[in-house]
């Protein structure tokens, strides 16, 4: 798969499926996924900031840069302590891709080891690349493969590893991402909803890569599944510029940022369905992350913003883009998060 990442940081499991899928508006998008027709089997329309929203963009990792490496170095540490020297980084594609990358450089900075570092493909509903996994276990051991992803919300792609690995021996469903306001993995670089700045755009942060595809008139039996590359958007990738921004923050000695529950987000998700008559809890995207990719490619009802963080710069380049987007913002009670994105129902568009 062709990316403007160097395949010294990543191998892509992916076809590249460029020209082949015409993208949709993200209404014509929303309608179709929930008439029930899956995500998976769509592209959208790369969205393209604003000036306005790319200084929010500048600012969060000018301001959370620190916070982010200083996540990546705690989670590489406990990576070592119990994988060891022999990890073998499988990022899911695209939001763990940049996190993967970090990773990679950290663990060469500090322990100088060099890990393999596959980024693949797994969709809610569908399930991992099983050509992909097969294509690692050749060349790997089951027991040295951790997944890495950018930050947990409720925690669905969590549970979709814990059944899309069951039938591959020896392989682990932890998954190691750098924020887990869910509480939900004990590989986490912290339990806070912390603003990953990656989480700010879409494929100029990752690699100018598309979200992964999967149709079966597209990808065949033994292809792994799909993304697309976005070459008329070369002039605009920060790619690397976040990864250097990132790196150039790395310690060695990385300070502990401890946050403990008396429940999982889960819990506060269906409390937010319950106090929203809201059905399907895949309408409720919570944290920091989540709630970007809802005003990003999504159709937004509204967003839910912490109480206690109506001032938290984390949240300057969210309440950019709702207002760009006109979306209302309501301050709610939030304890795991900071906030949350709410989809619009398909009867209310």
């Amino acid at each position: 798969m062709r990316s403007s990442y160097k395949e010294k940081d990543v191998v892509l499991l992916l076809k590249n499926i460029t020209g082949l899928v015409k993208p949709q508006s993200t209404e014509e998008r929303e309608k179709l996924i929930q008439s029930g027709k899956h995500y998976c089997e769509m592209l959208p329309v790369e969205y393209v900031p604003s000036e306005k929203y790319m200084e929010a963009y500048r600012d969060a990792l000018k301001n959370y840069a620190g916070q982010t490496a200083n996540a990546v170095g705690r989670l590489a540490d406990k990576i070592i302590s119990v994988k060891g020297k022999n990890v073998v980084l499988v990022s899911l594609a695209r939001a763990g891709i940049p996190a993967g990358i970090l990773l990679k450089r950290y663990l060469n900075w500090k322990y100088q080891i060099n890990p393999a570092h596959y980024s693949i493909s797994i969709i809610r509903g569908m399930g991992i690349d099983k050509n992909a996994i097969k294509h690692i276990l050749q060349r790997h051991k089951p027991e040295d493969i951790l997944f890495i992803d950018g930050w947990i919300g409720k925690g669905a792609i969590q549970n979709e590893l814990e059944q899309a690995v069951k039938e591959f021996q020896g392989i682990s469903p932890d998954l190691a991402v750098l924020a887990d306001p869910a509480g939900i993995t004990k590989f986490c670089g912290t339990h806070e909803d912390l603003l990953i700045p990656s989480s700010c755009l879409n494929s100029t942060i990752s690699g100018l890569i598309s979200r992964t595809f999967f149709r079966r008139d597209i990808i065949g039996e033994n292809d792994f599944h799909g993304a697309v590359y976005y070459e008329n958007l070369r002039e605009t990738d920060l790619s690397y510029q976040f990864i250097y921004a990132i790196e150039a923050e790395f310690v060695k000695e990385n300070r502990e940022i401890e946050k403990t529950f008396d429940d999982r987000g889960i819990d506060e998700v269906k409390r937010i369905a319950q106090n929203y008559g809201i059905a399907d809890i895949n309408l409720i995207k919570p944290g920091i992350g989540e709630t970007t990719r809802v005003l990003l490619r999504r159709v937004p009802w509204k967003v839910l913003i912490g109480k206690e963080f109506k001032d938290d710069t984390a949240l300057e380049h969210i309440k950019k883009l709702a207002d760009e987007k006109g979306v209302e913002i309501e301050y709610y009670p939030l304890r795991h998060y900071k906030s949350c994105g709410v989809i619009k129902k398909i009867a209310d568009m």
